[in-house]
């Protein structure tokens, strides 16, 4: 399969290199058109993909266009590409664009909205699909099995692709926020920051994974921990004092105001 994107900011970047790192891929089998030339050809450089000189040249290219560039420039690429997409299968990452608003756009294309997060460049991505998709049952089990090598894939309906693209797609800032605060206690009380940073973020992913291959609840995994006046359940309490759950509510509640 032949992928040809469009735009290669973080998000692209993030695929491209979760793609190559699966060992699916090939950097032949990567085409990329963005506008900034010199950055396009530096990372065509590092990762060995093609870089495209016009959108048009990575469609020609593509089994399946990878619409990767920001939400407000779509409408300028489609008025670009004119009838170029006709026939051809797009994939969007572009947030807000899903398959209703592009197939009003393009009846003869086969699309699909995914919405990504950036651990994909490390094979731990969350890849949600759109349920409502015109892709022909080939294409879209290849390009499943393609994402599930970069993490996990989850078809969603699509009146539940935005609280899911809250979650997923906004989640990565805010656990990052919280290895960050945790590692700054760490300093605080003699850690180096590369100790704190190292510590704290293995301690994550590792509860994360205790807690998706054990199929527990999280409450339960958490209450494993809390021995009777113990250390960690004094920790909890000030945690709920401080309201940390209701402001991780907060935060996604912000998200989904319209």
């Amino acid at each position: 399969m032949k992928l040809g994107f469009i735009g290669m900011g973080n998000m692209g970047l993030a695929l491209a290199e979760g793609f190559l790192h699966s060992g699916l891929l090939s950097p032949a089998d990567l085409a990329a058109f963005a506008p900034n030339r010199e950055k396009l050809q530096k990372n065509a450089a590092r990762l060995g993909f093609i870089p495209c000189k016009t959108a048009h040249e990575a469609v020609a290219f593509a089994d399946v266009v990878i619409m990767a560039c920001k939400p407000q420039q779509i409408e300028g690429v489609l008025n670009e590409l004119g009838d170029a997409l006709s026939g051809k299968a797009l994939l969007s990452v572009a947030l807000g664009w899903d398959y209703a608003r592009y197939a009003a756009k393009l009846p003869s294309t086969r699309i699909q909205f995914v919405m990504p997060n950036t651990p994909a460049a490390v094979g731990e991505g969350v890849f949600l699909f759109e349920e409502q998709n015109s892709l022909q049952s080939e294409e879209k089990q290849a390009l499943a099995a393609l994402f599930e090598a970069l993490g996990t894939v989850i078809t969603l309906p699509s009146h539940l692709m935005g609280i899911g693209g809250a979650l997923s797609g906004c989640g990565p800032a805010f656990v990052c926020m919280m290895i960050e605060a945790y590692a700054d206690a760490g300093v605080k009380y003699g850690l180096t920051r590369e100790q704190a940073l190292k510590m704290t973020a293995a301690t994550v992913g590792g509860t994360a994974k205790l807690l998706l291959e054990t199929g527990k609840h999280p409450g339960e995994l958490k209450d494993a921990v809390c021995s009777p006046g113990g250390s960690t359940i004094k920790g909890v309490t000030a945690l709920e004092q401080a309201g940390f759950r209701a402001n991780c509510i907060s935060a996604i509640d912000a998200i989904m105001k319209k």
